[in-house]
């Protein structure tokens, strides 16, 4: 997103604490001109000095996003959807800014309607071991509702289906970082169930579109973002399997619990008021991902 906005010419200033993130993600950013970056948690207040000059938009999207790390961080989480959404929403109020929340399909839960639009309210568990996440993120989108109707902020909010893209993390436990680090080291790569349910996958660069292109518009409702090319989990890892030439085996381990069966999304929305749909297919999109994971972290398997 930074590398987004810096090339459309704005001036950004970063904010994290590094939880689950990493500097190197920053690192080609390190000397330039209109970057700045301050490590701070969120959910804190910010220091008198640390922005000055005008603010035009405020985008959070700070929060542990993969079952790995809000399982071990599970009141991190619910405390970035919370305190630090309230932070953010302050920020951008004081300096009348715009403000964008990146929310999650999870508010949609182990959803009963296919695809899922964002007409539909969800079936989520509230004290399930997701919870930590999915409760955050909607509490979130309550709390930029309240700020929007009580204070008029200009608030837009993003639920993002599956993501993936180079800088992720192999160990962060999501599908696509987790079936190319077994797959590339030639391990067995490991699917939950039966491999029946279904995932949807945006390369990165679409999804930055899209924010950048939602954060600018007057829709104040949730919008999803994601891309609605579905497929099985099994049928997925047979297309990493092929794409990297690994010879790894696939093996199945229990289905956690209240992993969703099903997500798709449904983005006549995104369309209708972006003019917003991906573009990058999937096979060039994992190319992309597998040279960086190739490149910076993974042995490749003899």
């Amino acid at each position: 997103m930074c590398d987004r906005l810096l090339g459309e010419g704005h001036t950004i200033t970063g904010i994290d604490n590094l939880l689950t993130g990493s500097a190197r993600n920053l690192a080609h950013l390190t000397n330039h001109p209109q970057f700045r970056f301050i490590r701070h948690d969120v959910t804190l207040p910010l220091p008198a000095d640390a922005l000055d000059g005008r603010i035009d938009a405020v985008i959070h999207m700070a929060s542990p996003a993969s079952p790995k790390d809000y399982l071990e961080y599970p009141i991190e989480t619910l405390d970035v959807g919370s305190a630090g959404t309230r932070q953010m929403l302050e920020l951008a109020r004081t300096h009348g800014a715009r403000f964008l929340l990146t929310s999650t399909s999870e508010t949609y839960g182990d959803p009963l309607v296919h695809p899922q639009a964002e007409s539909y309210w969800g079936n989520v568990n509230p004290v399930g071991m997701r919870s930590c996440y999915d409760e955050s993120k909607r509490f979130a989108e309550a709390l930029t509702m309240a700020f929007h109707r009580k204070h008029q902020v200009r608030t837009t909010i993003a639920r993002i289906f599956n993501t993936y893209g180079p800088r992720m993390k192999l160990n962060d436990g999501r599908v696509v970082p987790a079936f190319l680090d077994q797959a590339l080291r030639g391990e067995p790569i490991t699917i939950f169930g039966d491999g029946s349910q279904t995932r949807s996958f945006c390369y990165v660069t679409d999804l930055v579109d899209g924010l950048y292109r939602l954060v600018q518009s007057e829709e104040r409702y949730p919008v999803n973002l994601g891309n609605p090319d579905e497929m099985t989990i099994l049928e997925f890892a047979e297309r990493i399997r092929r794409l990297t030439g690994s010879k790894s085996k696939v093996v199945h381990e229990p289905l956690p619990q209240d992993d969703p069966k099903q997500r798709k999304p449904d983005i006549e929305k995104a369309r209708r008021l972006l003019g917003w749909e991906p573009r990058v297919p999937l096979e060039e999109g994992l190319r992309h991902t597998v040279e960086y994971f190739r490149q910076t972290e993974a042995p490749v398997a003899n």
